[in-house]
């Protein structure tokens, strides 16, 4: 996409680095052309992603619900006028407080996938619809989510069940296949293991097949519409009458409308290898390079160049982006001279230190 608009919004006010813009006519772009591949598709933006509230209105603007993982989501979505109805308290892991807060300003959908969780739900949120999260096989994502969510899927056909028995709405299926997943054949086994769940137990209606829709940062990705049609092709294999299909994306929909410009702090030579030293670092915005896991892309890298280290600006050494990762940067690179890091809406400003160091938050501006 073209990043001109942001730059220009960037030139004309001067805006203290470091900052994150989001085009927010990109964000609807975007929640329209991913729904547009599926068949019967219900969107829930992963609020957790970027959550400022004109993202929310580009999400809204795009006819799309949300994924809520807390009260304070919860409220967030409210407040820019999303109805109830269209909120889904997605994260399994709630305290009973936190159930009866999300029931009292109307929400009606829980993800669940432990017993525990499903008797809280039937005292605190009586007759909300259920869907149960099944950890499933997949081949490894950028940021896996490990075992930490999602049961068995032979136990979930029995959580379905005694949902239903305790006056739930046993309504739906999910799995996740991992954040930014970049293997087409990734949701087929989730897929395959729903059907069977389906086959189980009456009643059924959706299947939320998550988020996990990669984007490009300095390796390609499939385009949102390869992603569909391999789902499509593996939901028709599988299911002989499909279901509604819950899509959660975050970082396919927010992550290719922002951008984040950053200020060089200082640039040295450490044991032969050239360190640059930004204004931005792991504790306020980049969080993802952690393990160097998320490559972002800088630019401009005009005229010669040569390997560097990337630092962020803390008294942490942790704080260092990119070490392993091979990145070049001009040679002219001097301390005062911005760069501008590509792709960076999602998993930034929602994940900045309070004041780590003393240094604010990533400040955001949307344009639209």
């Amino acid at each position: 996409m073209s990043y001109d608009r942001i730059r220009r919004f960037l030139d004309e006010h001067a805006p203290p680095t470091p900052c994150l813009v989001i085009d927010t006519s990109v964000v609807t772009e975007r929640a329209r052309e991913l729904v547009a591949g599926f068949p019967r598709p219900r969107l829930r933006y992963a609020v957790k992603a970027n959550p400022e509230p004109a993202v929310l209105r580009a999400v809204l603007a795009a006819g799309g619900g949300f994924d809520v993982a807390s009260p304070a989501e919860i409220d967030a979505c409210l407040a820019e006028g999303a109805a109830p109805e269209t909120l889904s308290y997605g994260n399994t892991i709630k305290k009973p407080a936190d159930i009866a807060y999300a029931f009292s300003r109307g929400v009606r959908e829980f993800t669940t996938d432990a017993e525990s969780d499903v008797e809280h739900l039937a005292e605190f949120a009586p007759g909300a619809s259920v869907t149960v999260r099944m950890l499933v096989d997949a081949p490894a994502s950028v940021t896996p989510f490990g075992r930490k969510f999602g049961c068995d899927p032979a136990e979930a056909a029995p959580l379905l069940r005694r949902a239903a028995g305790l006056g739930l709405d046993a309504a739906g299926v999910a799995f996740h296949t991992g954040s930014q997943q970049a293997d087409l054949s990734a949701w087929d086994n989730g897929i395959a293991a729903a059907a069977k769940v389906f086959a189980e137990v009456e009643g059924l209606r959706w299947l939320n097949i998550g988020g996990g829709f990669g984007i490009t940062y300095r390796s390609p990705v499939p385009s949102l519409s390869r992603y569909a049609s391999a789902i499509r092709a593996s939901l028709n294999a599988h299911f002989p009458a499909l279901p509604e299909i819950v899509l959660e994306p975050g970082r396919a929909v927010v992550a290719p409308a922002g951008l984040i410009r950053t200020e060089v702090v200082l640039v040295a030579n450490r044991g032969g290898h050239r360190w640059v030293y930004l204004d931005i670092g792991r504790y306020n915005g980049l969080a993802e390079t952690e393990n160097e896991a998320i490559p972002y892309r800088f630019e401009p890298v005009e005229g010669p160049r040569g390997p560097v280290v990337i630092a962020g600006p803390t008294c942490d050494g942790d704080d260092v982006l990119y070490q392993r990762t091979p990145y070049e940067l001009p040679l002219a690179l001097r301390a005062g001279d911005r760069l501008d890091i590509l792709d960076t809406g999602a998993y930034t400003a929602s994940y900045s230190s309070v004041s780590f160091n003393g240094i604010e938050p990533l400040e955001t501006y949307c344009i639209d």
